[in-house]
């Protein structure tokens, strides 16, 4: 049900509402998102049950692998590690992920991993910015996995077209499955298995728009609310008038293995 507060209101909540971490807790009530059948948090956390030395790449604010390590229980690996680039989502991370034995990395996402080759018998990420598959299959152990949730094409693009215009097709096929598949098999990794779903996605209000624009930073690179500002506000009529804006989500699941 969209909020009846005036667009100014909900505008400036949705601008004020900080931003750090990938809890979307703040979203309850504003905007929904379908999640994948797979259930990546909790397949994951069978995952760290069975390994001794894993690593969480750009663990966002930590608050993935801080489930993952909780359903694991005291069966989760012996070792665990996580890197991020962002320093706000370095200081949420720490803060979660340091009670619970996990060190976090401040590492740019497009640098290599500060580890030595060979150092990990699972790899793990949920949305990299980019999977770096060199470097992945670089500090792998042989026969260690790669299990990971990714973005896929054109995800979310009803809303990003909706400020940024029609983009071209390549523009769209980034990051589709069958590239990235052979993108890992060129960096001699073996995809076990690729699944991918489109989620659906409503915003109710424009707050929860502007909340989100501002929280995933490169769905409308230099969004700012004074720079789309009419079309925010033409958005918030057309919610007002029809109900929740419908868009799609793109994820797809990879479950890798180094030969």
């Amino acid at each position: 049900m969209a909020d009846v507060r005036s667009f100014d209101a909900l505008v400036a909540e949705g601008a004020s509402v900080p931003t750090e971490g990938w809890n979307f807790s703040w979203f309850e009530g504003r905007a929904t998102e379908a999640r994948p059948s797979w259930g990546y948090a909790r397949s994951m956390a069978g995952r760290l049950a069975g390994a001794t030395a894993v690593l969480d790449v750009q663990t966002g604010g930590g608050e993935v692998l801080d489930f993952a390590l909780q359903a694991a229980g005291p069966d989760r690996a012996p070792l665990v590690v996580a890197t991020e680039g962002w320093a706000p989502n370095v200081a949420e991370a720490t803060r979660l992920l340091r009670p619970r034995g996990v060190p976090v990395v401040a590492s740019a996402d497009d640098a290599p991993l500060p580890f030595a080759d060979g150092a990990f018998d699972l790899v793990v990420s949920r949305h990299p910015v980019e999977p770096h598959w060199d470097e992945v299959a670089r500090v792998l152990a042989s026969g260690g996995a790669y299990y990971a949730q990714h973005v896929g094409p054109a995800s979310v693009f009803e809303l990003v077209e909706y400020f940024l215009g029609p983009l071209p097709e390549e523009t769209r096929r980034h990051r589709h499955p069958e590239h990235e598949r052979a993108a890992a098999e060129a960096a001699g990794l073996e995809v076990v298995e690729l699944r991918a779903e489109r989620l659906r996605m409503e915003f109710f209000d424009i707050g929860a728009v502007v909340h989100f624009l501002r929280k995933v930073v490169w769905m409308v690179p230099g969004f700012t609310v004074e720079a789309y500002r009419d079309r925010l506000r033409d958005l918030h009529a057309r919610i007002q008038a029809d109900g929740p804006f419908v868009a799609h989500s793109s994820r797809q699941l990879f479950d890798v293995r180094k030969p």
